[in-house]
Order: C-alpha cells, then sequence, then structure tokens
C-alpha cells in the first residue's frame, strides 16, 4: 500500500504502478525510462524493430552504391549503382520517418501502461499507428521539417561564434600566457556549446508531444502541434539530458559490437580509416551498416519511454491529472445531480458549466477510447 500526501491531504493507493507527485528530474526520467526498458526489452524492441530494418537495408543499398560508383567505368554499372543509391536514399529516410510514426503510435500503449498498467505489445502499438497513420505521417513530416530547420538555421550561427571565440583566444595568447589563451578557448567553445544546445532542445521541446496529442488526446494534426507547443515548458533541459544519455548510449552500443568487426577486418588487411571507406570490402561495409542500425535499434525504445514520461509528467505538472489518477482509483463516478449552482461540487455541475467535450466515467489524461 503506498500513500501521498499533497496540500495536506493524505492518499492511499495500492496500484503498483503509481506515478509520483513530485516532477521527474532529469536523473529520475533517464532512471525509470531505464528501468521499463530492461522490464519489456523484447517487447519494445519488435516494436522499433521494422523501421530500423527499413532504415538499415536504405543505409547498406547507400553504401555500396557509393562505393562502387566512383570505380566502375560501365555505363550500365553507373546507372544501376545510381539507383540503388536513390532507392537507398529513399529507404533510409522512408525507415527514419517510420520511425517517428511508430515511436507516436507506441505513445498511447506507453501511456496507458503508466497509467493503468495495461500490458506493452506490438500488436497495440501497430494498431494505433494503422488507426491515425495519415495523420502521423503528416505529424512526423512536420517533426522533420522542424528539425531540419532548427540545425540549418542554429548551426551557422553557431559555427560563427565558435570560430569569433577561437579567434579571440588567439589573439589572447598573444599578449598573454599560451595557456591563458588555451583556456579562454576552452571555456568559451564550451559555454557556446552548452548554450546552443540549450536553444536547440528549447526549440525541439516545442513539438515534442505532438503524437502524444494526437494519439492519447484524439486531437487533430494542427490542434496537436498547438497543444504541444502549450504544454511544453522548462523540458530543455531533461529533453538534453536524454539526448545526451542515448548519444553516449548508442556510442557505447556501437563500441561494443564494432570491435570484434574492427578486429577481424584489421587481421584481415582492412584499411579501418573513414577516410577510405570506397575501398572497404563489401562484406565490411555491410556489417559496419548493420551494427550501426543495431546501435540505434537498442536505444529508440529510450526514445518512446522518455516521452512518454516527460508527457504525462508535463500534464501533472501544469494540469494535476496525478489528482484525477488517484480520484479515478479510489472513488466511484460523481453523481449527475442536475444542479447548476455555485455550491454545486465542481465535477458535478451539469453539462453546461463542463468543460467540452465531458470526460467519460474513470477516464485519465483524456484518453480516447
Amino acid at each position: 500500500m503506498l500513500t501521498y500526501s499533497f496540500a495536506g491531504v493524505r492518499l492511499n493507493a495500492s496500484v503498483s504502478n503509481q506515478l509520483p507527485l513530485a516532477p521527474l528530474g532529469a536523473g529520475d526520467l533517464i532512471d525509470r525510462a531505464v528501468r521499463m526498458y530492461r522490464r519489456h526489452f523484447f517487447t519494445l524492441i519488435r516494436i522499433a524493430a521494422p523501421p530500423v530494418i527499413i532504415a538499415a537495408t536504405g543505409s547498406i543499398l547507400m553504401s555500396i552504391g557509393g562505393r562502387q560508383i566512383t570505380v566502375t567505368s560501365s555505363t550500365s554499372s553507373f546507372m544501376l549503382f545510381l539507383v540503388l543509391i536513390v532507392v537507398g536514399v529513399l529507404l533510409w529516410a522512408g525507415g527514419n520517418v517510420f520511425s517517428l510514426i511508430v515511436m507516436g503510435g507506441a505513445t498511447r500503449n506507453l501511456v496507458t501502461h503508466l497509467l493503468s498498467n495495461e500490458r506493452v505489445s506490438a500488436r497495440a502499438t501497430y494498431a494505433a499507428v494503422k488507426s491515425r497513420f495519415w495523420g502521423l505521417l503528416l505529424a512526423a513530416l512536420f517533426i522533420s521539417i522542424w528539425l531540419g530547420l532548427i540545425f540549418m538555421v542554429l548551426f551557422p550561427i553557431f559555427y560563427i561564434i565558435v570560430a569569433i571565440v577561437i579567434f579571440g583566444a588567439v589573439l589572447v595568447g598573444q599578449v598573454a600566457p599560451v595557456w591563458f589563451g588555451v583556456m579562454i578557448g576552452i571555456i568559451g567553445g564550451l559555454g557556446v556549446t552548452v548554450f546552443f544546445l540549450w536553444g536547440a532542445f528549447f526549440l525541439i521541446g516545442r513539438i515534442a508531444y505532438v503524437p502524444q496529442a494526437m494519439l492519447v488526446e484524439g486531437k487533430g494534426v494542427f490542434e496537436a502541434i498547438g497543444r504541444s507547443f502549450s504544454l511544453a515548458s522548462g523540458n530543455a533541459r531533461r529533453l538534453m539530458a536524454m539526448a545526451l544519455f542515448a548519444i553516449f548510449g548508442s556510442y557505447s552500443a556501437l563500441m561494443i559490437l564494432i570491435v570484434p568487426l574492427g578486429w577481424f577486418g584489421y587481421l584481415s588487411g582492412v584499411d579501418l580509416s573513414p577516410f577510405n571507406q570506397e575501398n572497404w570490402p563489401a562484406w565490411y561495409t555491410v556489417g559496419y551498416n548493420v551494427i550501426l542500425q543495431m546501435s540505434h535499434l537498442l536505444l529508440a525504445p529510450i526514445w518512446m519511454l522518455g516521452l512518454s514520461l516527460l508527457y504525462v509528467d508535463e500534464r501533472v505538472r501544469h494540469e494535476g491529472y496525478d489528482i484525477e489518477l488517484m480520484a479515478a482509483r479510489q472513488l466511484t463516478e460523481m453523481p449527475e445531480i442536475g444542479v447548476v449552482s455555485p455550491l454545486a461540487p465542481a465535477l458535478a455541475q451539469g453539462p453546461k458549466k463542463m468543460p467540452p467535450p465531458p470526460m467519460a466515467s474513470g477516464s485519465v489524461l483524456g484518453l480516447q477510447r
């Protein structure tokens, strides 16, 4: 039996999957996502695998086509490898967009698991994807364009400011000890990097909850975009922490998997320099790309879980849905007394006073049935 305290009121709950009343910090978010990941590892891998397999196939075709097109002298072979590159790009881009769609489809299943301990399953996820596929596709394209615009706007500015900082550090080194100029350059570069990372994740966070608003609240694409903008606040640091964790995790998984392949390639006489990829044998190119995508596959569920936890936490912070959750578990349905009066209970007001649309009995977080 768990006991919660809020505003001096103590509430008991006996369910096993309670949400904490305290907001989730970056460490709590990562810790809970990892624990859920371990608990549902094989199911989450089955959910994430199809789009990653499509992207991996495209990556392999691009690599083979790009490696062979520079060395072939036959026109027919050149056209064949060009077609391989085009097909590979389409599959790689389609796999990544499909990955965003599947992450959105997983939202409903994961949120219902967080709220009512429903079973996490690949079938439920892909049923949700099928029910809102075109809307999720439009949302995924919007998210991709938004991310591309953020990169195109922020990266040139970041590059220019870092260049200015380095130039300034060099000038300082001319009139002061060299170590002082180096320290100025390092500290300035790190400061600029952190600032621009925060700015990037501040903008990315605006659209982090579009799939959740669509699948959980039943909103249309453009309504979901507005809902995500209004709901997202103060999540930049947590998104940044989750992204850094995913990047380092992916890199660690890649190193664990790629080192045996690298040793085998080295012993077989393969030049492992990334600048010499066009001379890699086909078996090493295929193996490298498969392992690269496998590292993405292992970490993709972390994003599914992390974004679902963030969404629930934002609604708990801003809308008090943890209280509705506990009320739905502990109390019976409020009676319809049919009285519109300032003295009537807030949850039992007549339909004219209820915010549209009315919540169904026991509904939590506005889940559409």
